[in-house]
């Protein structure tokens, strides 16, 4: 690997814990990567010139891609991007400018680091249908990043350490701020004197909210203990599914369902807390949608598409996750309840292999539900539901996490245990998640984020619906309907008649929206990739990526001043840290970040607790290979954790302290005694049995949602 100006490449690691400002510019004199296509293309150009070119698919913010429109199209040459590492984690990419062999990128990266590398790595790659091939590399050595600014032109040198063609480099630009030396990470998010929130997000803060937390499904009175707030104020322990049914009862307008699963047989009420009209208890979810779209509501539903899953003409499978997607959609399929099932859309710019891999192994994980509520006076306004929680089958519990009891009552035909085969008697399996209501500004952007979800997954029957002209579009133009209180053209998202609550309401919130996407599943994204940058998106190859959850979990772990509560289904990543399996590609920062923080209170003399829920193993049974290799990943994240935090110790000489006094896992769990009339008659299983495993240490509960707490 070739260095920068003949810096020695050997320098040791160092730990590099803060943001990385880097610029790619541009590149020079790259050799042709796809001499035989362009030799290929030739022979037959006298055919092609028949054929009308395509439209230009360059970025219209390219200079190289102007310079095509105006002079027509270049020979088939390198289509360069450039790949970031350290530490071999990828920690930026840049776009593809197509057939370029002097590229000119000029993107902007703000990278979080929380690596221990020797150098920064530039890889400059020949995007390519199977893949893609390195054309050249070059380094900088750590140690001269943490010693100022760079910028320069890097050699690029091939793996044999020859250069790729006489005269390649690399123009970039480079400057490295430690974490400690941010003023906002010691003031902490919310101490921001500007109220910016997380800043580089593609949604920014909206002012004037109202949030409703909630803890599972449902509460029952008095199941929870009462907790006392500022000014002498008790917390109200919200009725989830209960308010999600009564919003939509009372909606008028429209109803909008995301989910990962929805089940039209499930039912939200089970056991009312307050009066409810007779139909909350007595219809299913699909039946309660369907009545409202029988009252003129407009009820859209967005469920992943499983495509393990199938029901046409003699094949029928419930698919892998056992979703119910398809299901879902025959039970709409002949009511005015439109129901799309949406796939996980690979683009089709990724190669032929990452496009088979998306398509079938990574799914939409949104959760969320949308609908028109009452206002002040007559008018209405967009009220949102969103969480952990998907619409569907064995997600219904209290706090209690009943095994036994009850299944034949609030339970009966809604309960799994994927551990145990299917018994009436139990035990049914425990679910525990968190979810909220948001009301205010901020709702508008979970809108924006349904609506653009939609229009990508219909953009084929946006096709049809010109080919056949049906002219009616599903979305709601909310607008042209003046009693609905909503963003215009002359009314900006965070605009003070939006509010539900004025700065001075001690009960007011600060809502900002995060999500993890790409343009391969939501439409609307700017194609320009300097208006990209602006909006905090991230080109990456051939897509533009939003990560604002991760780094909302950056900003809210290195502004954290004495825990950290996280729960999550899973708990894994910072993988080039762990010790062993470093390239197996779980690269996000947040275990890294954690054991760091933890780090930097030792050396600081504080106080600090970081406090991790995951269940015991996920979903599953615990003793198959999916779960074992889960469970395995898993213990390398702890393993990296705990060594971090040992050596932090060690290197201050501190006796008597282990690292979990600062750092620990829980999993929830629940043991209940068997009713006497299924006690007689249960099978017990054999002592080695996956069943067994699991009773041996109890029933689990399953924490499903993405939640993290700091203070």
């Amino acid at each position: 690997m070739a260095s920068s100006s003949g810096e020695n490449p050997t320098d040791g690691p160092v730990l590099l814990h803060g943001d990385l400002d880097l610029w790619i510019i541009e590149a020079r004199r790259l050799p042709n990567m796809d001499w035989f296509s362009d030799h290929l293309r030739r022979c037959f150009d006298p055919c092609i010139s028949l054929i009308p070119s395509p439209k230009p698919s360059s970025d219209p913010g390219d200079p190289e891609g102007d310079h095509d429109r105006r002079h027509g199209a270049k020979i088939i040459t390198t289509d360069p991007y450039v790949t970031v590492s350290v530490a071999g984690a990828v920690v930026a990419r840049s776009r593809v400018i197509p057939n370029s062999q002097e590229p000119k990128w000029n993107e902007h990266h703000l990278v979080p680091l929380a690596h221990r590398a020797a150098s920064v790595d530039f890889h400059v790659k020949d995007d390519d249908l199977l893949g893609a091939e390195l054309v050249g590399s070059a380094s900088v050595p750590a140690s001269r990043l943490l010693a100022g600014a760079i910028r320069e032109w890097l050699p690029l040198r091939r793996p044999n350490g020859k250069p790729p063609k006489r005269g390649a480099a690399l123009l970039v630009a480079l400057s490295f701020v430690p974490a400690e030396e941010t003023p906002l990470y010691r003031i902490g998010i919310a101490g921001d004197p500007e109220r910016r929130g997380v800043r580089e997000a593609y949604f920014p803060l909206r002012s004037g909210g109202a949030v409703t937390l909630y803890q599972d499904a449902h509460v029952r009175e008095g199941e929870l203990p009462k907790i006392e707030l500022e000014d002498g104020r008790v917390f109200e322990h919200g009725t989830c599914w209960q308010d999600m049914c009564q919003a939509i009862l009372e909606a008028h307008h429209l109803i909008y369902i995301v989910g990962w699963s929805v089940y039209a047989r499930v039912k939200l009420v089970r056991e009312p807390t307050r009066p409810l009209p007779r139909v909350a208890t007595e219809l299913t979810l699909g039946e309660l949608l369907k009545y409202k779209s029988e009252e003129g509501v407009r009820v859209l539903l967005l469920v992943w598409d499983d495509k393990t899953s199938h029901d046409k003409l003699f094949i029928k499978t419930g698919g892998v996750m056992q979703s119910h997607d398809e299901e879902t959609r025959k039970f709409f399929k002949h009511s005015s309840v439109i129901c799309v099932l949406s796939p996980r859309y690979p683009s089709n710019k990724l190669s032929i292999v990452k496009q088979k891999v998306v398509g079938t192994l990574y799914t939409h994980h949104q959760k969320c539900l949308l609908v028109d509520t009452q206002a002040s006076g007559n008018d209405r306004k967009i009220t949102a539901f969103i969480g952990g929680l998907d619409l569907c089958d064995g997600r219904y519990d209290t706090p209690q996490h009943r095994i036994f009891r009850d299944l034949d009552t609030v339970f009966s035909g809604d309960f799994h245990n994927p551990t145990f085969a299917a018994d009436p008697k139990g035990p049914r399996e425990p679910w525990h998640d968190m979810h909220c209501r948001i009301e205010g500004p901020a709702v508008y952007d979970i809108l924006t984020n349904f609506e653009q979800r939609w229009r990508k997954a219909t953009r084929l029957r946006e096709r049809f619906k010109k080919a056949s002209h049906w002219k009616d579009d599903a979305l709601l133009k909310l607008e042209r309907i003046s009693w609905i209180l909503s963003p215009s053209s002359t009314i900006p998202n965070d605009h003070p008649s939006l509010w539900v609550s004025s700065q001075e309401d001690p009960e007011t919130w600060h809502v900002q929206v995060f999500r993890s996407i790409d343009s391969g599943s939501v439409k609307g994204f700017p194609k320009n990739s300097r208006e990209a940058i602006e909006k905090n998106l991230i080109c990456q190859k051939n897509l533009i990526v939003e990560k604002s959850i991760h780094t909302a979990y950056i900003k809210a772990i290195r502004s954290a001043q004495h825990f950290i509560y996280i729960e999550n289904q899973y708990f894994i990543g910072s993988s080039y840290g762990w010790p062993s399996y470093k390239n197996a590609g779980a690269d996000n920062l947040v275990p890294m970040e954690l054991a760091l923080k933890v780090a930097s209170k030792i050396r600081a003399g504080e106080q600090f607790a970081v406090y991790v829920v995951i269940p015991l193993w996920p979903e599953g049974i615990p003793t198959s290979a999916s779960v074992q290799e889960i469970l395995f990943w898993q213990g390398q994240t702890m393993q990296m954790m705990y060594e971090v935090i040992g050596q932090e110790l060690k290197s201050m000489k501190l006796e008597n302290v282990h690292p979990q006094d600062y750092l620990n896992f829980y999993c929830l769990g629940n043991r209940e005694e068997l009713p006497s009339d299924i006690s007689e008659n249960y099978d017990h299983p054999t002592e080695n049995s996956p069943v067994n495993l699991q009773l041996s240490f109890s029933n689990v509960i399953r924490p499903w949602p993405e939640n993290t707490g700091v203070s």
